[in-house]
C-alpha cells in the first residue's frame, strides 16, 4: 500500500480519471450493451467485456455499488469476528477489483495481499491501473468454474458471479472456496434469484463446517418459505453523472440491492437479530422486521422504551438488533 487510502471517494476518483476523454455517449451505449447481456440468461465462455472502452465503462457504473455491497458484508463479517483480520485474499472473478478496494478498506489498519482472478484480462489490466498505489493485489487470468483450483488462503471474496456460471461450476467454485479459504464471503444481485444462489452456496458452506458469521443470526435453515420472500439488503452508493445518463434518474444517489452469506471456520458471534426490512418508523413507535434464532418476527419499540427508542429510530436495514450496549 502506498499514498492514498482505499475509500469509496478515492474509487470515484479512479474512475473519473478513467473516463476522462470517453465519450460520454459511448460510455452509454457500451453500459447498455452489457446490461442486456448480464441480463441474459445463458452463460458464456466468451469474456463478457471484450475492450478497454467496455472495461472502462462498466467499471465507472458498475464499481461503485459493487464496492458498497462487498463492502456492507465486509463489515457485518467484521461484526461477528471482531479479533480475525486476514493476511490473504482472493477475489474470484474479481474482474477490476471492486471487491478487493472493499477488502482493504475493511481491513485498512492491515491489508491483506490480495489476489484478483478473472477470464477477462482487459478487466484486469483495467483494475491493476485503478488500484496502483492503493490497493497490494496480483491481478492473475483463470478461467472461473469447476477447474478451477484456488491456494489456501484466509478469505476468498466471490461477488455478482455465480449468476455467470452453470449450476455445476457455481457448486464446484463454493466448494472449492471452502477447502482453500478460512472465511467466505459471498455476494449476489438483491433479487429472487440471487438469494436462491446464496442460500444454495450457503448450505454448501455449512455442510463443508463453516459457520455462518453474517446475515444470519444462526446456522440453520433460512426461515423464509421458499417462493414467498427472498432475504436482501441495500446500500446507498452516490451517482455519476454516467449513471444518470444511462438510468435517465436525477436523484445523486440510488441504492443497491444485494444478498449475502459470510462464512468461516473460526469462532464468530452472529448477532442477536438482523433487521431484515426498511424500519417503519410512525408517530412514537418504531416498527422492526427481524430475523433472529427462533425465526422471522416484528418489534415494536415506543418512547417508553427510553434511550432504545432513539436506537430504533437510527436504526438501518441490514442492522443487527438490539444494540451491542442494550442486548
Amino acid at each position: 500500500m502506498n499514498a492514498s487510502a482505499p475509500s469509496a471517494a478515492s474509487l470515484r476518483a479512479a474512475l473519473a480519471a478513467l473516463l476522462d476523454g470517453l465519450p460520454p455517449n459511448r460510455a452509454a451505449q457500451a453500459v447498455e450493451r452489457l446490461i442486456a447481456n448480464y441480463r441474459g440468461t445463458t452463460p458464456t465462455d466468451a469474456p463478457v467485456l471484450r475492450d478497454r472502452s467496455d472495461v472502462a465503462a462498466y467499471a465507472a457504473y458498475r464499481m461503485p455499488a459493487t464496492f458498497e455491497a462487498v463492502r456492507a458484508a465486509l463489515y457485518a463479517l467484521r461484526d461477528a469476528a471482531p479479533d480475525w483480520a486476514p493476511g490473504t485474499h482472493t477475489d474470484v472473478g474479481g474482474g477490476t477489483g471492486a471487491a478487493s478496494w472493499a477488502v482493504a478498506e475493511a481491513w485498512e489498519e492491515g491489508p491483506p495481499r490480495t489476489t484478483v482472478l478473472d477470464w477477462a484480462e482487459p478487466a484486469l489490466a483495467l483494475g491493476r491501473e485503478l488500484a496502483a498505489g492503493i490497493v497490494d493485489a496480483e491481478w492473475r487470468r483463470e478461467r472461473i468454474g469447476s477447474a478451477l483450483s484456488l491456494a489456501d488462503t484466509d478469505l476468498v471474496t466471490v461477488s455478482y458471479v455465480l449468476k455467470e456460471l452453470t449450476e455445476a461450476d457455481r457448486t464446484a467454485l463454493v466448494t472449492e472456496a471452502a477447502r482453500a479459504a478460512q472465511a467466505v464471503v459471498i455476494v449476489e444481485p438483491g433479487t429472487p434469484d440471487g438469494y436462491e444462489r446464496i442460500i444454495a452456496a450457503r448450505t454448501l458452506l455449512i455442510d463443508a463446517g463453516f459457520t455462518v458469521a453474517a446475515p444470519c443470526p444462526h446456522s440453520g435453515a433460512c426461515p423464509i418459505v421458499p417462493g414467498t420472500d427472498w432475504c436482501h439488503f441495500s446500500a446507498r452508493v452516490s451517482r455519476s453523472s454516467l449513471h444518470r445518463k444511462v438510468k435517465g434518474g436525477s436523484l445523486p444517489y440510488e441504492d443497491e440491492k444485494y444478498a449475502y452469506v459470510a462464512a468461516v471456520r473460526f469462532p464468530a458471534t452472529p448477532t442477536t437479530g438482523r433487521v431484515v426490512r426498511r424500519p417503519q418508523i410512525r408517530k412514537g413507535q418504531v416498527l422492526l422486521e427481524l430475523c433472529a434464532p427462533e425465526g422471522l418476527g416484528r418489534e415494536t419499540v415506543t418512547k417508553r422504551h427510553g434511550p432504545l427508542y432513539k436506537q430504533a429510530r437510527d436504526a438501518e436495514w441490514g442492522d443487527s438488533w438490539p444494540p451491542e450496549d442494550e442486548g
